[in-house]
């Protein structure tokens, strides 16, 4: 002991050896057994140092990413390009790790450690270099995506937005790879290993990549992209939001989330009616049976009329537009009408069916006849015999259309169509 505290003191300048008191030798000399014990291979002192070094490095960190790091994006923001811009974005929060790396090498250096222990800080410290480098690349991912704009047009954004998350992870999975290599770990069997490991989940896990495939597939055939408004018979109707890797985020119309999996989008009928080219309006509109020909025409010829004129609906060829009278129902003659608006919007198509109800109705009463409802006629039995009225003589057609019946007789005889309908 008496040599350890020797060796203390000689640590101290001669003048402060002589000049300085016996007690304040004594707890230099104490101070410094303290200071050379330690525990877990470093003395207390180095642990010391380790930890002051540790905590400047975070304060510079601090220090640096309010400064040089805001200072490099305030430039690169009052450029023109968007490219400087992209790099500062990329290397700002990678950027804030230098002083940290930089801080744990330095503390490796003060503390006396063995050759084996040395050999796996320097592997932390490159492995926290590794790491950050294919970070920064990940983020560089992202960064970049303007650059993809011409490719979103060729393709679809959704595919576009799956290659970019497919290269973040190959970046992300490199990184760990080359963290591995640091550490000496070999690949190739431990991607062997992995690959037996996949086939056993995948056998367990059919369902998930059924709706992986089934994605891909929706997004190369197009089916639909988000933002459109789609039904899915018996599964789904709303407006795509997202399509995911194992499912699709359907946004209900009462504005509740549905996660979709992708393979009743792929497998089943979908209706995209986002892409519908106009939509139809298609109507059955009944008038009382004591309305005349005359009364029917006028009806047909001004509704036909008004839809014509108005330049909110599409004409033939670039879309059917039909009034006509369809049937006799059993208590009203029945018109057809038919057509298809320019507009899409649900809410402009809504105003425009408002208007044509309006105008059908007007031009209804103009006529001098009336919507009908569903009725019944009772004949009550009369005494007296019924008057019978003499059909009138046959027309022309009826004698012309005989005539015509005798020769396909004559010549070959008639035959049953084919069509039974």
């Amino acid at each position: 002991m008496e040599d350890e505290t020797t060796g203390a003191a000689a640590a101290l300048p001669s003048w402060a050896e002589n000049n300085l008191p016996q007690w304040a030798l004594d707890a230099w000399n104490y101070l410094a057994d303290i200071w050379n014990q330690g525990a877990l291979g470093l003395t207390y002192g180095e642990i010391t140092m380790v930890v002051a070094i540790l905590v400047i490095a975070l304060l510079i960190r601090g220090l640096f990413a309010r400064t040089v790091v805001r200072a490099i994006t305030r430039a690169a923001a009052g450029t023109e390009t968007n490219i400087d811009d992209a790099l500062v974005k990329i290397i700002s929060t990678p950027l804030k790790l230098v002083p940290l790396i930089i801080g744990v090498y330095f503390a490796l250096q003060v503390v006396d450690i063995g050759a084996d222990t040395e050999e796996i800080a320097n592997k932390v410290v490159q492995s926290f270099i590794a790491l950050s480098v294919f970070w920064t690349l990940s983020r560089a991912v992202n960064a970049f995506e303007f650059v993809f704009t011409s490719l979103r047009d060729t393709l679809t954004p959704a595919i576009v937005d799956w290659m970019l998350k497919a290269l973040q992870i190959a970046l992300i999975i490199l990184g760990f790879g080359a963290v591995a290599e640091i550490w000496g770990i070999a690949i190739a069997p431990l991607l062997a290993g992995l690959g037996i490991f996949g086939i056993a989940v995948g056998l367990g896990a059919q369902d998930l990549f059924k709706n992986l495939i089934s994605g891909i597939l929706i997004l190369t055939e197009k089916r639909f992209v988000p933002g459109e408004w789609i039904q899915a018979e018996g599964v789904c109707e709303g407006t795509v939001e997202k399509i995911n890797f194992r499912s699709t985020l359907v946004r209900r119309f009462d504005r509740s989330p549905m996660y979709v999996p992708n393979s009743f989008l792929s497998d089943g009928a979908v209706t995209n009616f986002s892409r519908m080219t106009h939509r139809r309006i298609k109507w059955v509109v009944g008038v009382e049976y004591r309305s005349t020909v005359d009364q029917l025409k006028y009806i047909r010829d001004e509704i036909e009329a008004w839809i014509w004129n108005d330049e909110r609906f599409a004409r033939p060829p670039e879309a059917s537009l039909f009034v006509r009278v369809d049937s006799f129902n059993a208590s009203s003659i029945d018109f057809m009408i038919y057509c298809f608006t320019h507009t899409k919007s649900w809410g402009e198509w809504l105003a425009i069916k408002e208007e044509l109800a309006v105008a059908v109705m007007d031009i209804i009463a103009a006529a001098g006849t009336s919507f009908a409802f569903p009725s019944r006629t009772i004949y009550m039995q009369q005494q007296d015999a019924p008057e019978i009225m003499a059909p009138p003589a046959r027309s022309a057609g009826v004698e012309k259309a005989r005539r015509e019946k005798d020769e396909v007789e004559r010549v070959g005889g008639m035959r049953g169509g084919e069509d039974e309908g």
